[in-house]
């Protein structure tokens, strides 16, 4: 079957289609100001492009009747007769607004808002769509750091944002709240290839505008998953790569059936041994859609999910290992009853998640519309670890005795689970005219999650009876919030902005941790956060912004696990210059967030590997942005981004050596004080585009002591990316060939750790207590790479 596809592949190149062809351009703006990336497409051919950031198309089609379709959020449509080269300039002001993008009108901003932002499109995303996770899709946006556990990119990933890590980073995927509720991380791995079903990410830097879930302390990302298609397509697409990587997708529309109806899917299958030793994954995915629409309303019913089985890669490695064997893995190191160290085959990670989505957008004239939407999500799996020389007794197995003597350890294999339901409403309302631009909205959302451990084995020790936990504990979370938001015209340039956000939230746990100690907590909290700015036209190319924002955010389960936290606040101030000229974008931003009670990372992980963090008392984060768009001559751009900041805990004190110690200003855990990005972007022949890819990380602190046995190294690290695009070759829509080459200059760096600290007894210390610290490490990939070829009818 492969050599068929191959031969096929090669005849399918083979093939050449003639037809004469004129050109249209034009410029798309709105009241006058060019508009970047906004979506032109022919409808009927599944043809388009986007506009550059002066607001330039172009589209080259053979001699016919057309309808071009001109989106923004917006909305125009235009019919033409083409026999010649047009050129056809589009303003979308006053345009009907697209009833794709209202779902995400509460919570998503445009140059109208005070807020800091970035746009990552559908055609970014493909660019480099090979099987990596949204983190890693997301590296070269403006202060974002990421980094995977495997460190190829598939499997675990991470990301943070102006150093916050992503339980900071409010996740929502058409509306509704993806951070899992107690840990508040958001885990891409049990979503698979979940790209290849994004439209479009949206980026907001600092504490953003009101969203449903939790409060964005760092960042809040916003999905918006694909939209209907009014002419039926498919597409197969397969990628291979380094540590025998490779991505199956196959997806479908059927175009709108009788002017109204349109279904949609897909199924991807992902694969990776990963970079470290037995790091692989092993992910499955779904996504399926069916949707309604006529000129007011648009009704949609999702299903997406997946499954992930990856080999736990969480442990790290320690400075001597680095240097010596960094692709070393201990997961599931024991030493069998002859002495020969081994690897337990199954110290595996084992989910499954399944979500449902019901969002109704109405319009009920130019002036107002609404969105309600309801959802569920239902998460089960396990990891399972072999536990060597374990305490019994932590396992709820009773003490044996052997020849006289009491034995309480035994190598034991268990399995730690989580079932949990989350499922609620979120809504809005929205009026708008030529002055006002308003939305009352809100959302309830309630999570059930049961905690509980089984033993599979035991070497010595007598089993409790089949599948009989050793622990359970359960959770249950409600989340409400309601809020009122408003953008208004106080002069001809200049606009007000006010939000304001009210949410209260009840946590409740019971039960037995996995250590046997009881698990009892009651916390209810109320938040009230406002949010208010002004934005300022100077000019058609020039526009200023300030604004304000107060955040509250309550503990996470693991926070409450490790100690007695307290309730996060933070003032979050932005002042910002946003640049529009013929081949210049450019957007700059001041930003200071002061924080009170901070819960910043510790540097130390737990047994399953999650961050711990501590409330530091009073921090703060002040640091500059900028990042630009500018065309060099009509087929080069260059794409840089630059962050600096300082991240301070004030008068910050820690326990060393048996003592509360003064360590005053101090570096927060994970905050590099330089983070920038570039892309440089080279199209030498039509449909072909080549991109080298850069990323600076300068050093950071794993602690918030400063520690030098903390300090990550800064890196530098490229990437070259390559892609060709064939229009209607043959039978095909498109096709696609990527190339991705990831650290291509074979960098070897480390883009995450932890750092730990433990006491032993020494009379030689006043307290007679000494502190000593290790550190383990995350070492990313050399040289890699990834193919891929993309077939669309």
């Amino acid at each position: 079957m492969k050599n068929v596809l191959f031969f096929l592949g090669l005849f399918v190149l083979s093939i050449q289609a003639y037809a004469q062809e004129f050109t249209i351009s034009g410029t798309v703006t709105e009241n006058g100001y060019p508009l970047n990336e906004a979506s032109v497409y022919v409808r009927g051919s599944g043809e388009g492009t986007l506009t550059d950031e002066n607001g330039r198309y172009q589209i080259s089609l053979p001699e016919g009747n057309y309808t071009l379709i001109f989106s923004f959020g917006n909305q125009k449509t235009k019919s033409l007769l083409l026999d010649s080269d047009q050129q056809l300039n589009v303003d979308l002001a006053g345009a009907q607004e697209s009833l794709d993008e209202v779902f995400l009108s509460s919570v998503r901003v445009t140059t109208k808002d005070p807020i800091t932002y970035s746009n990552l499109t559908n055609e970014e995303i493909e660019d480099r769509n090979l099987g990596q996770d949204i983190p890693v899709l997301m590296n070269y946006m403006p202060n974002v750091v990421t980094t995977t556990d495997a460190g190829a990119g598939i499997g675990y990933t991470g990301i943070r944002v102006r150093g916050s890590d992503a339980t900071r980073v409010n996740v929502t995927i058409n509306g509704i709240p993806y951070n899992d509720a107690e840990s508040q991380g958001t885990f891409w791995v049990n979503l698979g290839d979940f790209a290849s079903s994004v439209e479009n990410m949206q980026l907001q830097r600092g504490v953003g505008t009101s969203t449903n879930g939790a409060g964005a302390f760092g960042a809040s990302l916003n999905i918006l998953t694909d939209s209907y298609k009014e002419e039926a397509q498919a597409e197969i697409a397969n990628s291979i790569g380094s540590f025998n990587s490779f991505k199956h997708t196959l997806k479908f529309s059927s175009g709108l059936i009788n002017d109204h109806f349109s279904f949609s899917g897909r199924a991807s299958k992902i694969r990776s041994d990963g970079y470290i030793d037995r790091a692989s994954s092993d992910l499955k995915s779904y996504f399926l859609q069916g949707a309604y629409v006529d000129d007011n309303t648009l009704i949609k019913a999702l299903t997406f999910g997946g499954s992930e089985r990856t080999y736990q890669a969480w442990y790290g490695i320690d400075a001597e290992t680095l240097e010596n064997d960094r692709k070393f893995n201990p997961a599931g190191l024991y030493t069998d009853e002859d002495g020969n160290t081994k690897f337990y085959e199954n110290q595996t990670d084992n989910y499954k998640q399944d979500h449902y989505q019901l969002l109704w957008n109405q319009d009920y004239n130019s002036n107002w519309s609404s969105n309600i939407a309801f959802h569920y999500t239902y998460g089960r799996g396990f990891y399972e670890e072999y536990n060597e020389d374990a305490d019994l007794q932590e396992f709820g197995l009773e003490p044996f005795i052997i020849e006289g003597e009491e034995v309480n350890t035994s190598d034991i294999v268990g399995t730690k689970w989580l079932d949990n339901h989350f499922y609620g409403t979120v809504f809005s309302l929205n009026y708008e005219d030529s002055n006002w631009d308003v939305t009352f909205g809100g959302g309830w959302n309630k999570y059930e999650g049961d905690h509980f451990g089984e033993v599979l084995y035991t070497r010595f020790a007598q089993n409790n009876e089949p599948y009989e936990p050793y622990y359970f504990n359960q959770a249950e979370k409600t989340d409400f919030n309601i809020y009122g938001k408003a953008n208004f015209a106080i002069t001809e340039k200049l606009g007000g902005y006010a939000d304001l956000q009210l949410r209260t939230v009840h946590y409740e746990t019971d039960g037995l941790l996995d250590d046997q100690t009881r698990f009892l907590n009651e916390d209810d909290f109320s938040f009230f956060n406002p949010k208010a700015g002004l934005t300022y036209q100077l000019n058609q190319a020039n526009q200023f912004y300030l604004s304000y924002a107060r955040a509250h955010r309550e503990p996470s389960r693991n926070d409450y696990e490790n100690g007695d936290p307290q309730p996060e606040e933070l003032n979050d101030f932005e002042l910002g210059w946003r640049h529009n000229s013929r081949s210049i974008q450019l957007n700059t931003n001041l930003y200071y967030m002061d924080y009170q009670n901070q819960l910043v990372l510790t540097g130390g992980i737990d047994a399953e590997g999650a961050f711990v963090r501590q409330n530091s008392g009073n921090s703060y984060r002040l640091g500059l942005e900028i990042d630009a768009s500018i065309r060099i001559v009509e087929n080069f751009s260059v794409r840089p981004n630059l962050s600096l900041s300082r991240n301070k805990n004030v008068d910050f004190m820690a326990p060393f050596n048996g003592q509360l110690v003064e360590y005053g200003d101090t570096d927060i855990s994970y905050s590099p004080e330089v983070v920038a990005g570039n892309i440089f972007n080279y199209e030498p022949a039509t449909g072909l585009e080549l991109k080298l890819l850069s990323k600076y990380v300068g050093e950071q602190y794993m602690s918030n002591v400063e520690a030098e046995n903390s300090k990550l190294e800064s890196y530098f690290v490229n990437d070259f990316n390559v892609q060709y695009t064939w229009e209607k070759p043959w039978v095909f829509r498109e096709i696609v060939l990527t190339g991705l080459v990831n650290n291509i200059f074979n960098e070897k760096y480390v883009s995450n750790g932890y750092y730990y600290t433990y006491d032993i007894p020494n009379e030689d210390f006043p307290a007679g207590v000494q502190t000593l610290d290790g550190a383990g490490y995350y070492p990313q990939a050399t040289t890699n790479f990834l193919l891929g070829l993309s077939l669309k009818f």
